[in-house]
């Protein structure tokens, strides 16, 4: 009983390629820097997500209700401290939000609006712009607040 002696080739790993095709293509596809890329774009998208949704900077008052659950992005009105009124984030009149929210509602009547008041807003004046959107035939308002809990 004898060793082999083998060939002279020591653990050297068998190549894919055959003798005569030492300079032919790979048909490989490189996966890492696809990968790499798209990393790269998810880290984007997570730190600018956060700040596209802004909306009119006010101070929210802070309420202890639960959060109304809703598929699509209603319509917002926003009061601000110094009295001016928006629709989204466009200025408009206050003589002119019946009819601009009319023209908005893609549902009718039944579009659901959340209005959104500064804390500093006077309660008669939030109230007029509440009464508006009623006047104008809405009957699904909602108040956007703060949950006390959350700044404690």
């Amino acid at each position: 009983m004898g060793m082999s002696a083998g060939n002279g080739h020591y653990n050297r790993p068998k190549s894919k390629r055959r003798r005569g095709n030492r300079h032919a293509p790979i048909s490989e596809i490189n996966m890492t820097p696809m990968v790499d890329v798209m990393l790269v774009l998810l880290i984007i998208f997570m730190v600018a997500a956060p700040m596209l949704t802004s909306g009119v900077p006010i101070e929210l008052p802070e309420a202890n209700a639960p959060a109304l659950a809703s598929n699509n992005e209603p319509l917002t009105i926003t009061v601000t401290g110094d009295g001016k009124t928006y629709i989204q984030e466009a200025e408009i009149e206050f003589s002119e939000l019946g009819t601009k929210l009319t023209a908005l509602a893609k549902n009718g009547f039944k579009e659901k609006i959340f209005v959104r008041g500064d804390k500093n807003v006077p309660y008669g004046q939030f109230m007029r712009v509440i009464a508006h959107i009623n006047d104008a035939g809405f009957k699904s308002i909602g108040l956007i607040t703060i949950d006390e809990t959350s700044t404690n």
